[in-house]
């Protein structure tokens, strides 16, 4: 009789430990001494030696001494469990081809992982990413970030589908974004049970960044080992070559997959979810692509993990406000019991909830929609059996409570927190039933009988739409709702039910508590918030009022934001002095700019020190608008620079005909930038005087952030006349690039140009099928795309009448036929104001 079996037995399999790895790599362990004790049997198919010749020799014997050295010296950087160290272009062999390495340690053993190198010259890790969390970090919301990424990581491997799938609190996923092929089935929105993904392999995920199997019906290469070894029982939680589960296996052919990639999206340390990719015949990516991946992974979910804390800091501080004016509050009161109950309306206000109730002195008071008071106390009574003395929180009453069926419609999730030293008095937050329905793929709770893997290694063969109506369960409560009410709670203990003789006390442990979670939060929260919460918190010291202090914050981020946008528009090259001038006098005076004077030679100034300079000049304009010159019609400012004799870019400031000056009575942050910033970032001087007729300042900044380019400010000054003027593209644009990196940044030139959608194609063939899926309103071609050229496209481009420009590196001598030269040329590499320039010149083709 066969086993019934479902799908909660995957969680027995020891996938950690399958005894082999995939056959597109080999791997060796040795001991300390680096005596070779195990290896898979493949690997005389890449060393030339057989494994039986291996065992027990020393690792120099097989490798070249060289290439020993190499792992020894990496060795040493290997701290901690999970430590892994990867090296790229490795000699193994001399005039043997090269490999791609990893190693790690698993127990006592050195675990040494190769797979050959792939060349591929267009290929930077760094800058892949770099490009790829450009286009991301543009996005707002997180489905529009999940799609984007999604979409990246697809144009980076290859594989025909890419997922972004979250992990819910109950366990199943869900698929929040997607990029496909065209003509594959849509999962974007289904849900997959817990189950789909067993537990041992979530641990994995959380350990190891990137999996991949490259082919599914490859057959696995064994590992071999001495008579005093088991290579049975070698952990491989962290291996890159680890062979796949049968399960695992049978699933995705179940699916119809040849090949998979899995890339591990972490928050905290924990499992958020996965980028699933997906490939219907077998996909090999090189090393180098699978570590891009990988960063990119890492990467995307600190993004992730900023933007929600955003949300989580907010949300917290609000709450805070509200335990700060309930402590206030509460000292007026000498029953400590009574000050509860009067703030229950308050706690709604702290944690998102439909309703709330307190027993206290065995009274039930409710505010909100909640259970009856009858209901409650028995509630109460469950929880002081069940959690005495902790918080207890589900989105899911009758789950955990049976009689809470009966009012499931009207508080179908709640929130306890303990409010007594004893288990007897508690607030309770309740929250209404969601009704919503779940499209699964496939039964999430079907049980399936033996298969051919015995009936431990079943998974479900079918993937049919399956929908449920989920009733009974509530919007999840969040980590930060937790966090809020372990707050809380510590509030209603320490201080509110001691108010009478320790009230002072008990109010400074307060804000010295929330102080400590201000600064950990502060201290979470990512870097690429930190400059502006500087601002922030400098801006408010001196403003009197909201408007005011929306003002300064306001200005001071638009001058950040103006000159990163003049450094980006240059590609990060130095950008002129006299362009940051005009930004921020046309920024600030209008069509009072002309009041500003300037003069000196055309100097163009690092990325760094345009940055620092653009916020003293913005604090500079601003208090000559406010106090100085330009407060008055008839007052001007003169800025003129020159290089001394060292090359030091000098810079004097002067103000003329203004109201009379009075020195400032305190130092505020405004004065702090002006005074410190350019001699504590840049290393130079800055001096400032107040004089009676007006106020005369001095920067001088040091000759190594400074260039002397006369083409540079001619070339500012042609982006801002083109920005006024800016030729736009308004539908679907093409690229023809056989360069990824070349392809991903002209992809962001095309849609700051207004691009609506881009489609990219590697080869002539995948044009030529992008333009008959969907008609381009333009196209980008590289003339040269390896061992052809796109100028077939070109043909097929002006037949059907849309416009399109060349890209190369050629110049003039481009070889162009006569009856496509009036096609524009951008020579390569170029930038988004050279495309920008070539789209004013296009003519329809025929034209």
């Amino acid at each position: 009789m066969n086993e019934a079996v479902n799908l909660t037995n995957c969680d027995r399999e020891p996938i950690h430990i399958p005894g082999s790895v995939q056959p597109f790599g080999f791997l060796l362990t040795v001991l300390s001494d680096f005596t070779i004790c195990m290896a898979s049997d493949n690997v005389g198919s890449f060393l030339g030696t057989d494994v039986a010749d291996l065992l027990q020799q020393p690792l120099s014997r097989i490798i070249s001494e060289a290439a020993v050295a190499t792992i020894r010296s990496r060795v040493d950087h290997l701290s901690g469990p999970d430590a892994t160290e990867r090296m790229f272009g490795v000699e193994l062999q001399a005039g043997k081809p090269l490999y791609d390495l990893s190693i790690h340690f698993s127990g006592a053993y050195l675990v040494i992982e190769a797979e050959p190198s792939v060349n591929e010259p267009g290929v930077n890790s760094g800058e892949l990413v770099r490009l790829m969390l450009e286009r991301i970090r543009k996005t707002r919301g997180m489905t529009e970030l999940a799609r984007e990424a999604a979409r990246q990581l697809k144009v980076l491997s290859g594989f025909d589908r890419v997922m972004v799938y979250q992990f819910h609190p109950d366990g199943s996923g869900e698929v929040i974004a997607e990029a496909a092929e065209a003509g594959l089935e849509k999962f974007l929105g289904l849900h997959y049970p817990a189950s789909d993904i067993p537990k041992q392999a979530r641990i994995l995920y959380q350990r190891n960044w990137l999996r991949i199997i490259a082919d599914i019906n490859e057959k696995p290469a064994a590992l071999l080992s001495t008579a005093t070894h088991n290579s049975g029982l070698l952990d491989l939680s962290m291996s890159v070559l680890r062979s796949v589960s049968p399960i695992h296996i049978e699933y995705l052919r179940n699916m119809g997959v040849g090949a998979s990639m899995s890339v591990s999206i972490l928050r905290d340390g924990k499992l958020w979810g996965l980028f699933a990719c997906h490939h219907y015949s077998p996909r090999y990516i090189s090393f180098e692509k699978r570590t891009a991946s990988e960063l990119f992974g890492q990467m995307f979910s600190w993004i992730v993990e900023g933007r929600e804390r955003e949300g989580d800091v907010a949300y917290e501080a609000r709450a805070h406000q509200v335990t700060e004016r309930l402590i206030e509050t509460a000292a007026a009161h000498e029953h400590s019991r009574r000050a509860i109950v009067d703030f229950v309306g308050d706690f709604r206000k702290m944690i998102a909830c439909d309703g709330a109730a307190v027993w206290s002195d065995n009274k039930v008071t409710l505010d909100g929609e909640t259970p009856t008071e009858d209901e409650v106390k028995d509630l109460v009574a469950f929880i002081n059996r069940t959690s005495p003395g902790r918080i207890f929180a589900s989105a899911e009453i009758a789950k955990v409570y049976a009689s809470g069926q009966s009012f499931r419609d009207r508080a179908a999730g709640f929130l306890a927190i303990p409010i007594s030293r004893a288990p007897r008095d508690c607030l309770i937050f309740f929250r209404r039933e969601v009704l919503r329905s779940v499209t699964w793929a496939g039964a999430p709770e079907k049980v399936y009988e033996e298969g051919p893997n015995g009936p431990r290694l079943t998974p479900r063969k079918s993937f049919e739409l399956w929908q449920e109506t989920v009733a009974g369960q509530s919007k999840p409560w969040s980590s930060a709702d937790i966090r809020i009410a372990e707050s809380l709670r510590v509030t209603l203990l320490e201080v509110i039910l001691q108010l009478s003789d320790l009230a002072a006390r008990e109010r400074r442990s307060a804000q010295e508590r929330q102080e400590l979670m201000i600064a950990e939060l502060n201290h979470r929260v990512r870097n690429i918030l930190s400059l502006v919460r500087a601002l922030v918190n400098q801006s408010k010291d001196t403003a009197t009022s909201v408007d005011e202090f929306a003002g300064v914050l306001g200005g001071r981020v638009q001058a950040l934001a103006r000159a990163h946008d003049q450094i980006t528009n240059l590609n990060w090259a130095p950008v002129a002095l006299r362009s940051l001038v005009e930004s921020e006098a046309g920024a600030y005076l209008g069509a009072r700019a002309g009041r500003v004077k300037m003069g000196g030679p055309d100097v163009a100034l690092d990325p760094k020190a345009f940055a620092t300079l653009a916020l003293v000049v913005h604090e500079m304009m601003t208090n000559s608008a406010k106090y100085g010159a330009l407060a008055d019609s008839t007052g001007q400012v003169e800025v003129v620079w020159r290089l001394d004799p060292n090359s030091s870019l000098e810079i004097e400031w002067k103000e003329s005909g203004g109201p009379p000056v009075q020195p400032p009575t305190r130092r505020g942050f405004g004065t702090t930038i002006i005074e410190r910033s350019v001699p504590f970032d840049l290393k130079g001087e800055a001096e400032v005087r107040f004089d009676l007729l007006g106020v005369q300042a001095k920067f001088v900044i040091p000759p190594n952030f400074v260039e002397l380019v006369p083409s540079i400010t001619g070339a500012a000054m042609r982006v801002e006349e083109q920005q006024s003027t800016r030729s736009r593209i308004s539908e679907t644009a093409l690229i023809v690039e056989d360069n990824l990196i070349i392809a991903m940044a002209a992809e962001v030139i095309l849609l700051d140009l207004g691009a609506r959608h881009v489609d990219t194609a590697a080869s002539v063939d995948q044009a030529l099928r992008a333009i008959e899926r969907t008609r381009p309103g333009f196209a980008l071609l590289d003339l040269n795309l390896g061992n052809e050229s796109s100028i077939k496209v070109a043909y097929r481009l002006k037949e059907i009448g849309v416009p399109f420009m060349f890209a190369t590196g050629y110049g003039e001598r481009a070889p162009i036929p006569e009856d496509l030269s009036a096609a524009p040329v951008v020579q390569k590499p170029y930038t988004l104001e050279v495309v920008e320039h070539a789209l004013g010149k296009l003519q329809p083709p025929g034209g």
